[in-house]
């Protein structure tokens, strides 16, 4: 086996940050009252001279523009299970190791990525998009795994044998130890992980118990190290609060984009897409304003999803400034895959057709777009009506159908016993008989005829079977 660990050491932060595109400074502060002090910032924060155990007043003194959020581990909590979910298009064995760290089994997914430097290179580019930054660590045992990543050792272990001298040079504090142990082996001059497994086993259990050889045993894959994995929901919700109120659409689109790309690895995860996006735009003190998008087939392209989202924003203009953004998806289908050329290429998507639909409705409404569906109604008149592009409905009827077909029946003249149309037409098959429609006021009685003309242009002809008898042209072959 070999394991990955995503450790997300900024995620407290991340959490607030990530719905903003600039790199303003950002704290987050932990504590309770007076005893409030800062626990986190990021890069631009340093730079104006914030520090760990900073008072908020402290901080706010050296610059007004500083960002300071209280912790809300809830909400890394909900973060975690996001990318938890995210983190299944990478592989199928996805486990929490909260609180800032998932846990992937990819020892099946090498090949399919194209090696371990490519997974990795793939993980921290997409991660990095989402606005996390990550550390990752690779090994054979989950445990070491985490560690590798917590220490910042970016090289991956592939080979059990190899760990022990890998991690002997890691410090001790590295290890998830509790305090009194950690207190004890310090107390008595051990500083780093490998000070600890040259001990001999026996008086290590005999002095500190075995709790930390069971520790030990697992860290190296002596023992087994099972982990729970993590089912993801149902549907996919998702929400990223904005740094301050707008009503501007590049800065909306900017967490729109976050949430749509969390959305892909979590749609990817499933090989599915999705033809319904339900947008919600939380204004302070007033009702939300939700905004739906459908699509004409599934799709998980985060950058044809935002075009559509930034067409219908410029369309409908906002009520009032947003606070907050939220995406819910429920409707998952299956995603066709795409095929490779003779050169080990995809092919080109034949899905141009498609977007260009979902960009026209999301420009001009979805009314002002529509595609047409069969019905199950003998009547030609009857045996189709409007429906949204795309949408599956019967297939298509298995007799001789014109693709034109008239919105009104035209009579034709009669001469010599012979229907005309300018001149006259030859029957060339038929007929069809038709008899529907008595229980609805739509009753019809016809034989129906394909029939040409001189110059072989051909059409779709009825004649009643009642009353007259009269001939109609009902439809025109391409």
């Amino acid at each position: 086996m070999l394991w990955l660990c995503l450790h997300f050491p900024q995620l407290p932060l991340e959490i607030f940050s990530r719905a903003q595109a600039d790199q303003a400074p950002w704290a987050v502060i932990q504590g309770k009252g007076a005893r409030q002090t800062i626990f986190l910032y990021n890069n631009a924060a340093a730079a104006l001279g914030i520090r760990p155990g900073m008072a908020p007043g402290a901080a706010h003194a050296l610059s007004a523009d500083l960002q300071i959020r209280p912790r809300d581990e809830p909400a890394e909590g909900q973060a975690l299970e996001a990318l938890a979910a995210w983190a299944g298009q990478f592989t199928s064995l996805v486990s929490l190791a909260p609180p800032q760290a998932l846990l992937l089994e990819i020892a099946g997914s090498l090949r399919y990525f194209g090696g371990i430097d490519a997974l990795l290179a793939r993980v921290r580019r997409r991660a990095a998009h989402l606005g996390y930054l990550t550390e990752l660590g690779a090994a054979p045992t989950p445990l070491s795994a985490w560690l590798l990543a917590r220490a910042r050792v970016t090289a991956p272990v592939m080979d059990r044998e190899a760990l022990p001298g890998v991690l002997c040079g890691l410090p001790l504090a590295c290890l998830d130890l509790n305090d009194k142990l950690a207190h004890t082996l310090h107390g008595i001059g051990l500083r780093r992980v490998g000070d600890v497994l040259r001990l001999p086993r026996a008086g290590l259990a005999r002095r500190l118990g075995p709790a930390l050889l069971d520790y030990l045993d697992r860290l190296l894959g002596r023992l087994p190290d099972p982990r729970e994995p993590y089912e993801p929901p149902p549907r996919f919700e998702r929400r990223l609060a904005l740094p301050a109120e707008t009503a501007d659409v590049e800065a909306l689109l900017f967490p729109a984009r976050r949430l749509l790309l969390e959305l892909a690895g979590f749609l990817a995860a499933r090989q599915a897409g999705t033809r319904r996006l339900h947008w919600t735009l939380v204004h302070p003190g007033r009702p939300p304003q939700d905004i739906t998008l459908g699509l004409a087939v599934p799709n998980r392209d985060a950058h044809h999803l935002l075009n559509l989202l930034r067409e219908r924003l410029t369309r409908t203009p906002l009520d009032h400034p947003a606070q907050e953004i939220a995406l819910r998806v429920a409707d998952m289908q299956p995603l066709q895959p795409r095929t490779l050329t003779l050169d080990g290429e995809q092919s080109a998507p034949a899905e141009d057709w498609p977007q260009l639909v979902e960009r026209l409705r999301a420009r001009l409404g979805d009314e002002a777009v529509q595609g047409l569906q069969c019905r199950a109604d003998h009547r030609p008149e009857r045996a189709w009506h409007p429906a949204s592009p795309g949408e599956a409905g019967p297939a298509l009827p298995h007799a001789y159908r014109p693709l034109w077909l008239l919105s009104r029946p035209v009579p034709l003249s009669l001469h010599d016993g012979a229907p005309w149309l300018d001149s006259r037409l030859y029957i060339e098959a038929g007929p069809e008989r038709l008899e529907s429609g008595w229980w609805d006021g739509g009753d019809i009685a016809r034989d129906y005829f394909v029939a040409r003309d001189a110059a072989h242009s051909r059409y779709w002809i009825f004649r009643e079977r009642r009353d007259k008898r009269k001939w109609f042209l009902h439809g025109i072959f391409a």
